[in-house]
Order: structure tokens, then sequence, then C-alpha cells
């Protein structure tokens, strides 16, 4: 598991008075939306091996499995398969990839930006509209050579650690 460890500007900033970071043109929210919450997930990802198209076997993304944390290292919820980010408070949102773009370092798996398409029970992310990953570490799939036939429907894991910020309309 990789070490939990916020990014100087996660650190400077508070989860509900958050400013929007810096971000790659093409992953900014859209206009009016401002951050409601931040967090530093750290957990997995994880892939299984299936065979593709072409009759070659590949590492496919199942779901992430992670813990999202507060900018006191407190657990505060859960993000897993939908994409879906679960707040201790009983609130959740889910999302679909509107944006991407490749994360700074090479190893890491790329930045995102998430439009939410659905909400349950009340509460921090009852309101969320988009969300940002950024600032990611590992959580590339393992190499496709590892996948084989041997290895059809096997799941591996493999770390990572980001921050996402959840956007939602402004006042």
């Amino acid at each position: 598991m990789l070490p939990f460890v916020l990014t100087m500007g996660a650190v400077a900033a508070r989860a509900q008075i958050a400013s929007a970071p810096d971000a790659p043109e093409k992953l900014k929210p859209p206009a009016g939306e401002q951050v409601v919450f931040l967090a530093h997930a750290t957990g997995a990802q994880i892939y299984t091996c299936q065979p593709s198209a072409d009759g070659k076997y590949a590492w496919t993304l199942k779901a992430p499995d992670a813990e999202l944390h507060d900018e006191h290292g407190a657990v505060v919820g859960r993000h897993f398969a939908g994409p879906t980010w679960k707040h201790n408070d009983g609130s959740e949102v889910i999302g679909k990839m509107s944006a991407k773009v490749d994360a700074p370092d090479g190893n890491s798996i790329p930045w995102l930006l998430v439009a939410a398409t659905g909400h349950n029970g009340e509460g921090v992310f009852a309101k969320v509209t988009s969300i940002q990953r950024l600032h990611t570490r590992g959580g590339k799939a393992p190499a496709d050579s590892e996948c084989t036939a041997a290895k059809v429907n096997s799941e591996a894991r493999s770390d990572y650690a980001a921050d996402y910020y959840f956007f939602g309309k402004g006042n």
C-alpha cells in the first residue's frame, strides 16, 4: 500500500473551502462549479485478464478499491466500482469519465474529469456535479505479457494514490 501523502496543494486546502487546483484545460469543470470537497485516496486499481477481439490477452480495469482521507488523514469514505464515491455520512456520487490526460509521471494512471451521473443519500456528495482525479501515483495495469490464456479472469491489484476534487454548482 502506498503511504498517505497529500500533495502540497491538498495540505494547504481545507476540504470545504479548497480552491480549484491547477489542472490541464481539458480537465477543468464546467463554468460556475466550485470545489465543495477534497479527498486523498489510497488503495488499488483492480484489473482482470481478458481476451480481446484480436485474440490477444490484456488487463482490463475492473474497479478501484480505495479509502478517501481528509486533510488530517482520517478515513472519510470509499471509492469503488461505478465509479462511485461514498462518504461516511451516507451520501454517494456515481460518475462517468468525460475527459482524461496522461499523468505527468508516465508510471501513473491518467488524470480525469468525471461528470456526476447519479446520487444517493443526503450529505457531502449529494450535490456534486464533477470530480477531478489529479496527482496520481501508481495504479497502472501489469504488463499485457503477464496476461495469458492460463490467467483469464484472474485479477491483479495495482496500488495507487490520487487527489479527488469534488465540484458543485456555485451559490
